[in-house]
C-alpha cells in the first residue's frame, strides 16, 4: 500500500467520530461510544488515509478564516491597524 501524501489539511478526528455517529443514528443503527473501544484513533487513521492531519485544534482553514474575522472586527470596532 502507498504511503498516505502530506497535505495542510488538517481536521479534528472527532468531527468523523460525530459525522459517522449521526449517520448510523440515521439509520436506525444506535452507536454507543466506547463499547468497542475508544474510537478516536480509528477516526486520526481515516483522516490520514485521505491525506489529511488529524489535530485538535479541528480545520486550520477555518482557524484562519476565523482569525481574519477576528482581526477585521477588531479594526472596524478599534481602529487597530
Amino acid at each position: 500500500m502507498d504511503e498516505p501524501h502530506q497535505t495542510d489539511e488538517t481536521y479534528n478526528p472527532w468531527t468523523v467520530v460525530n459525522l459517522v455517529f449521526h449517520h448510523l443514528a440515521d439509520e436506525g443503527l444506535h452507536p454507543v461510544l466506547g463499547a468497542a473501544g475508544h474510537p478516536g484513533e480509528p477516526a486520526a487513521a481515516l483522516l490520514v488515509a485521505f491525506g489529511i492531519q488529524p489535530v485538535a485544534e479541528g480545520n486550520a482553514k477555518i482557524l484562519r478564516d476565523t482569525d481574519d474575522q477576528l482581526a477585521d472586527l477588531r479594526r472596524a470596532v478599534l481602529g487597530e491597524p
